[in-house]
């Protein structure tokens, strides 16, 4: 009888030792599998972030040499009355008041004809600021008929009133806002007699 308990006793600390080795098992995997997913979403954040936004240094140096689209979203009244020099505009605003998202066809079928007509440029699109969600929600809505855009770091507010914001120090004495801004119904374009200050490093992938 005191060996068949024995035998009972060990039966159970075997099956209570193999549990908790399971357990120990399968944390640890969990530990390196949330770890891994971390550094998964953290590298997808950095592709999501290089793929999308296109910083204002880039738009300021190739103002001029065509090899983008930019795309002004705010009202056709703000755009006449200022918009980055080059920029056409496609309204995501009937008027500064008045969103106009649920015109979707016409918004759709504007892009698909801008694309059509620059098959191999990039088309870039800004509104009123940095947190301003309107480029996000149509370029939502592009995407959901597979026509894609990319994204201005910033957005008009902070290119008009915050030149000294993103700019680096030593370019604020050679550039001049007002350069880079025109007014009217046309796009305008970039005074070729002008110096274009070339931001960060020239030709160099990591340059800003």
């Amino acid at each position: 009888m005191k060996t068949i308990n024995m035998i009972l006793i060990a039966i159970l600390f075997g099956a209570i030792a193999g549990t908790f080795s399971i357990v120990l098992i399968e944390k640890f995997d969990l530990l390196d599998s949330y770890e891994k997913s971390q550094n998964e979403l953290i590298k997808e954040f950095y592709e999501v972030e290089n793929a999308v936004h296109v910083s204002p240094h880039s738009i300021r140096k190739h103002i001029d040499d065509g090899t983008f689209v930019l795309v002004d979203l705010r009202s056709q009244q703000e755009y006449e009355n200022e918009h980055v020099i080059g920029a056409v505009n496609i309204p995501a605003y009937k008027d500064p008041d008045t969103s106009a998202y649920g015109d979707v066809e016409r918004i759709v079928n504007s892009f698909k004809e801008l694309k059509q007509n620059n098959p191999n440029k990039d088309i870039i699109v800004y509104c009123y600021s940095t947190p301003c969600m309107t480029g996000r929600k149509i370029g939502l809505m592009l995407t959901e008929n597979d026509i894609y855009v990319k994204h201005l770091g910033i957005g008009w507010n902070e290119w008009r009133y915050y030149w000294g914001l993103w700019n680096h120090e030593h370019e604020l004495n050679q550039t001049n806002v007002m350069d880079y801004v025109t007014n009217g119904s046309e796009p305008g374009k970039f005074d070729s007699s002008k110096e274009i200050i070339q931001p960060c490093a020239i030709n160099n992938e990591f340059g800003c």
